[in-house]
């Protein structure tokens, strides 16, 4: 039920954001319209905007790649080129990078280990 729950809030952030994103690329687009017929552009303000935009766009990516790891069922992202994964794989489809994770050896015992105890024969019991 909480995990049907958090699908929910992610999937009401996306659309929020997806809005937040639309609104921010219209006004972005009206400043520049309005510089441009003013023959006068002040580039601290279209990068403040974009910065904005910038922000909203890549929360939405991240929220989208979280939306589309739960809808595939996948184990995870590769970390070098973000492609899904599923359980049990060992490389990346896409890539090709090694998804288990590298552990080292244990070196195999050495010569300096502890000899096992002599074994002493056992005596017969005595004859009656």
């Amino acid at each position: 039920m909480s995990t049907q729950h958090s699908i929910a809030d992610l999937q009401a952030r996306r659309d929020r954001l997806a809005e937040q994103l639309v609104q921010l690329q219209w006004d972005l687009g009206g400043i520049a319209y309005e510089m441009a017929i003013r023959d006068h552009f002040r580039l601290d303000v279209l990068n403040r905007q974009a910065a904005k935009l910038q922000q909203i766009d890549a929360e939405l990516a991240e929220v989208e790649r979280i939306l589309r790891l739960d809808q595939a069922g996948a184990a995870g992202a590769c970390g070098n080129c973000g492609a899904l994964y599923a359980r049990g794989s060992v490389f990346c489809w896409q890539c090709g990078r090694d998804l288990m994770p590298q552990t080292p050896a244990t070196p195999p015992p050495t010569a300096t280990s502890p000899a096992p105890p002599p074994v002493t024969p056992a005596t017969p019991p005595p004859q009656p």
